[in-house]
This record gives C-alpha cells, sequence and structure tokens, in this order.
C-alpha cells in the first residue's frame, strides 16, 4: 500500500513539475551514456521527491483525489467542541429547538448586536415557543443578508420611525425593559446561537411574519412559507 501511494505521489509530482524540471536535465541520447542518463533521471526524481515533500497538505489531496478538502466547520458548532462533540463538515451537529438545549450552552456573550436580537425576540415572541421563537430570529438575520434592509441587526430591528417601525415595541410608546428573566436568559440563548451561525431552517428564506390575529395588506402579495405558533411567515417573490 506505501509502496503504491509512493508511486502515486512520484508520478504526480513529474507531472506538474515536467515542464521545468526537463528544462534544466535535459539528456542526450546520442551524445551520453546510459549511466549518465539514469543519474540524471535519478536527480530529477528526487528534486521532485523534495517538491512534494514541500506541498501544502491540502494541495497535495487535490492533485492525487482532483477534489478540494471539505471546508470546516464554521460559528458556534466549530468553536465548542467540547459541548457539541466531535465535529466533521459531512455530520453537522443538530441544532435542537428545546430549552433544556439552550439552557446546556455556555452564557450567552454579550454585543450591541446581540442586545437587539435578544430585545426583538424577547417584545416580539417570548409568548412563542423555542421553535417560534427561532423561526423570528431568522426572518431579522434573513433581512440583515438581504439589500432591501440595513445590514446590521440593530438596523434592522429599529428601521422606520414616527409610528411606522417594522417591529411595533419599538413605536409603542412603552420603555423596552425586559421584565421576565427568564423569558429575557432564552431569547438571549437563540440571539447568540443564530448569531454564531446556526442554520436557518425553519421559514425558508421568510423576511416577514405577523400573527394569526392579523391580515395585513402585504401578505397576499408574498409567499407563505411557514406557519409556527401564532406567526405566519413570508418571502417576499
Amino acid at each position: 500500500m506505501r509502496l503504491h501511494q509512493a508511486w502515486t505521489i512520484a508520478a504526480a509530482a513529474f507531472l506538474v513539475f515536467s515542464g521545468a524540471a526537463f528544462a534544466e536535465a535535459t539528456v542526450s541520447q546520442s551524445n551520453e551514456p546510459a549511466s549518465l542518463m539514469t543519474t540524471q533521471f535519478a536527480s530529477l526524481l528526487g528534486a521532485e521527491h523534495q517538491a512534494v515533500g514541500a506541498m501544502p497538505a491540502d494541495h497535495l489531496q487535490e492533485l492525487l483525489t482532483g477534489r478540494k478538502p471539505e471546508p470546516a466547520v464554521h460559528g458556534l458548532f466549530a468553536k465548542t467542541p467540547k459541548l457539541f462533540g466531535k465535529l466533521s463538515a459531512k455530520k453537522p451537529v443538530l441544532l435542537h429547538y428545546s430549552k433544556a438545549w439552550l439552557e446546556q450552552l455556555p452564557a450567552p456573550k454579550s454585543d450591541p448586536q446581540w442586545d437587539c436580537l435578544r430585545t426583538a425576540l424577547y417584545f416580539e415572541a417570548r409568548g412563542e415557543g423555542v421553535k417560534g421563537q427561532f423561526a423570528v430570529a431568522e426572518v431579522i438575520l434573513n433581512r440583515v443578508d438581504s439589500t432591501r434592509y440595513p445590514n446590521s441587526i440593530c438596523g434592522v430591528v429599529k428601521q422606520g420611525g414616527n409610528r411606522s417601525c417594522q417591529f411595533s415595541f419599538n413605536c409603542d410608546g412603552m420603555a423596552e425593559v425586559l421584565a421576565n428573566p427568564d423569558a429575557a436568559d432564552i431569547a438571549g440563548r437563540i440571539a447568540r446561537v443564530m448569531m454564531d451561525g446556526a442554520p436557518r431552517g425553519l421559514t425558508a428564506g421568510a423576511t416577514h411574519f405577523h400573527t394569526t390575529a392579523v391580515n395585513p395588506d402585504w401578505s397576499r402579495r408574498f409567499a407563505k412559507t411557514a406557519s409556527i405558533g401564532s406567526h405566519l411567515f413570508y418571502r417576499m417573490r
């Protein structure tokens, strides 16, 4: 097996470096004895061996297999291997929409964008189950990714004014006090998970939602993508 791999590497390197190598080690069979050809060919293979040894592992893998190495997993799931176990790109860690799963995560790291998302989830969806709150977080992040909306979480959450806010809690005239510590904690954990790269698999790219208690005009123009709890989700056509 090792001998086969060695010959494979030598052959691959021979093809890659053949142009430069043959320019430096041209052998005239009419003027040089066979022994000199053998010596120069052995030197050529030695040089190729050194060149192969200097190759990055991922480049050598692509050369021999014809396939690029698979990218590493990024985000929360790659940063906490002790919690989520051994990770691989082929077998991503499953996201659990449960309070118990969220509570076993490390305390979320706070920053202004995280606080904006946590606040929006608290006021817009704390009465929903965990899955409903994740769905609202998807909408906000989908808007951040869209060129139609501000390119930051706080920009999306606070968009609008004069009682025409995109998220009603910003225009209701009431102080934004997160009075329920348990609900605020869950909202904060969901915000952190989503900001750290968790998959958005609930709403199929939705950028709008409303409760079942209302029927806004825009809901008839957009494609409905999901119904979770008391919220309906939509994507612009």
